[in-house]
């Protein structure tokens, strides 16, 4: 699957800018209701938060989503950290929507450390996914070399308003476009965007949707890819 990816220019709202590691920390440690920080070498951008209505229905859509694939697989370690904040110090810093640990060995937290991921002490996720209302063109772009940059193996835009699913995998340390995720064994991307276009003013009837079309779905296991 190459979806085309056509993004209104008005919707680039970028607001990256010049800044160390050290306002980067004075920063992320001061932040406001909502706000989200990424850091990317030398620039930092701060997401404002107050996304909506559409944001957190599709945000929590893909929650719903998520723990019907794993409903299958009870055998199967899986972790989900909405929002939480991974950095790569002194490099990069992220806090995506989604972060999906697959197969254990998920970041704890311990009294006294900072409430971010060290991804210099854990692995990093098996997946990334980015809810796009009024980012897509960032998402797209921007955050999409940033979790290049990190290694992120898969990365996932979903686009609210065309209601589809750019999906990324990392191959020799480049992006290409997927038709299969690579974290969800055997799910196809192309349902995904059917189960966004059954959503209306409700995610949990498309959640449903999904959970009944994915019963005749092989599973395999992430040892056999």
């Amino acid at each position: 699957m190459n979806t085309p990816v056509i993004v209104d220019p008005s919707a680039k709202i970028s607001s990256w800018r010049r800044a160390t590691w050290t306002e980067y920390l004075e920063r992320v440690e001061n932040l406001g209701e909502s706000e989200r920080v990424f850091f990317n070498l030398d620039t930092i951008w701060i997401d404002m938060g107050n996304e909506g209505i559409n944001h957190s229905r599709f945000n929590e859509l893909f929650s719903l989503l998520l723990f019907v694939w794993f409903s299958r697989q009870s055998d199967v370690k899986f972790d989900l950290l909405g929002g939480c904040v991974m950095e790569k110090p002194q490099t990069q810093s992220a806090a995506p929507d989604k972060v999906l640990y697959v197969g254990g060995n998920s970041p704890r937290w311990k009294s006294g450390e900072p409430r971010r991921v060290n991804l210099d002490l854990w692995r990093v996720p098996d997946l990334v996914a980015e809810i796009a209302d009024t980012t897509l063109a960032i998402d797209l772009d921007e955050k999409k070399q940033l979790y290049l940059a990190l290694g992120i193996p898969e990365y996932w835009v979903i686009d609210v308003k065309g209601k589809q699913v750019f999906a990324f995998k990392l191959v020799d340390r480049k992006y290409e476009q997927c038709t299969e995720s690579v974290a969800l064994t055997g799910l196809p991307i192309e349902l995904l965007e059917q189960t966004l276009e059954r959503m209306d003013n409700e995610n949990g009837n498309a959640a449903l949707w999904f959970a009944a079309q994915i019963q005749n779905l092989s599973i395999r296991s992430i040892d056999e890819v």
